[in-house]
């Protein structure tokens, strides 16, 4: 009878209380710093800086931490990936993780596009189609931090984006030369990633912080950070809440 009783109650209760599943279960997260070097060509440690707490930022918003990678194109660092291995590592994570897309990119910027390693710039149409390639139509952000790097948000919209960037397409960002710990949009991601909801709140929290920089620096010709918002995220962000574990 005890026996019966058991599995009557297993058929009707389960065996337990399931594990519960994150907003961001499936959604592949990658952090590429593409350049290492201050406007003469120096070696920086900030883009890389930013990569590394970007990553760590994004895992304790809960992004899942077994699919988010973050890479570099710096030849001196310790772990480092060339042009050929960033494509091929990002495109096997978003192969295997296909639930979403978060895209972030770190580097310099000019009116033509993205310093990309040392194999040059990466332009707004093939930014564009790698990240068709890689996400597809699966909801994606896409964060470029880089000086002019507005130039993306035309060839990034869709109903199925958020494109961030760090500066308009005619103005420069701050914070890339020698002795910066991040670029500031950089520090102002991470600055605000601790007490962000969701990525709409991650977006105003970093606007409104180099809007704040900016101001304290006296810089009279403001970066003017860049937010694309399509009308499935529209929909979409305001459920894609940040989780944190407690404690």
């Amino acid at each position: 009878m005890k026996h019966i009783l058991a599995a009557v109650i297993l058929l009707v209760y389960g065996a337990g209380p399931a594990a519960a599943q994150s907003r961001f279960d499936g959604w592949a997260t990658a952090v590429i710093s593409a350049d290492w070097r201050d406007g003469h060509g120096l070696p920086i440690e900030a883009f890389d800086n930013a990569r590394r707490d970007v990553a760590a930022g994004l895992v304790a918003a809960g992004l899942p931490r077994d699919s988010t990678i973050d890479l570099t194109l710096n030849p001196g660092a310790t772990r480092t990936s060339s042009t050929a291995d960033v494509l091929r590592e990002v495109g096997d994570l978003t192969t295997r993780a296909t639930s979403g897309c978060l895209l972030y990119f770190t580097s310099h910027g000019s009116p033509e596009g993205m310093v990309f390693g040392d194999d040059g710039t990466v332009t707004p149409a093939s930014m564009a189609r790698m990240v068709r390639h890689w996400c597809g139509e699966r909801p994606t952000v896409v964060i470029v931090s880089a000086c002019f790097s507005g130039v993306f948000i035309n060839a990034l919209e869709a109903p199925n984006r958020m494109v961030l960037t760090a500066a308009s397409r005619e103005r420069t960002s701050f914070g890339c030369g020698a002795g910066e710990t991040y670029p500031w949009f950089d520090g102002c991601v991470i600055e605000a990633l601790p007490a962000s909801t969701d990525f709409l709140a991650l977006a105003a929290g970093a606007r409104a912080c180099v809007s704040r920089k900016e101001q304290e620096a006296g810089i009279t010709v403001p970066s003017e950070p860049q937010l694309f918002v399509g009308a499935e995220m529209q929909l979409r962000l305001p459920i894609l809440r940040f989780e944190r574990a407690a404690g």
